[in-house]
């Protein structure tokens, strides 16, 4: 869509704007809106955006838990927002100014009332999957063979992740969303909130720790495009990012994004913090951002599944046929929902994390 049209768009789907303030601050996830978006929004409504990345969980939470974030939208995880809404980091969002809020997928809002009752804080921006993706032509020579039935076994198991080093093997940096997905491989609670599960876990993981080259939440796309890492563990959107980029580079690296059992699954919403200062620009930044054309657009740039079920008919088809993108009902029955666990879990995954990543 070209910027003059989704500003028209914007401009219309943002219907708070005309009382709205005239700055707003976003802190976002990285590669994770269409590039158009945010200048088509300013010009829309006027509203002057100050936008912002990170590329973790512990990044956005370490924010929060200062009481002054200095920004008006962000979006956290769906355990994050639970643990948010119980320590009073949000403020309940007001629909009535979103009037484009009936767009949300009911299914997603009902799998969110767990987390937010109500649905009184959070708004799904996307949704998707914690999985992996491999670089088909190294991984199949340096395995010199089929990869294994089970293809959580590519990082869980020092067999086949020992072939892989040489190739690069990279995970994601942030321990909440690494141990539910190890627990599980473990045959674990992935949501476990006892200590022995995940101290119980370490000395398997430390067996694959000396294959890991690159932990990265967000460095592993340009690197997975760019044939550097053959094995990453990361977000399912990412990873297509970066096969989409391979692809349009042209430069002979072939991504494939896999979907073993047991993949977790994460829900990300928009929210208001609590030290917000600009509250309408926010809801009309969050109104503009459930316009169907606008979500099928942010979608179809960053590969992850939108919560606005209204923007279906607009996102590429290709991307709608992939489960790395839009899992099916099987792979969610199969897979787990990432859940809030408690501060002292935190404190102890958090406390191991380090160790690990040091090695010892």
């Amino acid at each position: 869509m070209r910027l003059c049209a989704l500003a028209a768009t914007l401009a219309v789907a943002a219907t708070s704007a005309q009382a709205a303030g005239k700055e707003l601050n976003v802190y976002n996830w990285s590669d994770y809106i269409a590039e158009g978006t945010v200048p088509a929004f300013s010009k829309g409504t006027g509203i002057k955006v100050r936008y912002d990345v990170y590329d973790s969980m512990e990044v956005l939470r370490a924010k929060l838990m200062t009481g002054r974030s200095g920004y008006d939208v962000v979006v956290p995880t769906n355990n994050t927002l639970d643990l948010g809404i119980k320590a009073g980091f949000f403020q309940p969002v007001d629909k009535s100014k979103l009037p484009n809020y009936k767009s949300l997928d009911p299914e997603l809002l009902k799998l969110m009332s767990q987390f937010d009752a109500g649905n009184k804080f959070g708004v799904p921006y996307f949704w998707g999957v914690i999985t992996l993706a491999i670089n088909e032509d190294k991984v199949k020579k340096a395995l010199g063979g089929p990869l294994p039935a089970n293809q959580w076994d590519l990082f869980f198991k020092p067999e086949y992740v020992s072939k892989l080093k040489g190739c690069g093997v990279s995970v994601l940096d942030s321990p909440s969303e690494f141990f539910p997905v190890a627990l599980k491989y473990y045959g674990k609670n992935p949501n476990s909130d006892a200590e022995a599960d995940y101290q119980g876990v370490m000395p398997a993981l430390k067996t694959v720790r000396p294959y890991i080259t690159r932990f990265s939440s967000s460095g592993y796309i340009n690197e997975m495009a760019g044939g550097d890492v053959c094995l990453a563990l990361g977000y399912g959107g990412d990873l297509n990012i970066a096969k989409r980029r391979a692809e349009e580079a042209k430069n002979g690296v072939k991504i494939n994004v896999l979907m073993p059992k047991g993949v977790a699954i994460w829900v990300d919403s928009m929210a208001i913090p609590k030290d917000a200062a600009n509250v309408e620009s926010a809801h009309a930044f969050i109104n503009a951002m459930l316009d169907a054309k606008t979500a099928a657009a942010n979608a179809n740039a960053v590969t992850y599944a939108p919560g606005v079920l209204s923007a279906r008919p607009f996102v590429d088809k290709k991307y709608l046929a992939n489960r790395s993108i839009f899992p099916t009902a099987d792979d969610v029955k199969n897979g787990f929902i990432m859940q809030t666990v408690s501060p002292k879990t935190i404190r102890t995954y958090t406390r191991l994390w380090q160790s690990f990543k040091t090695g010892r």
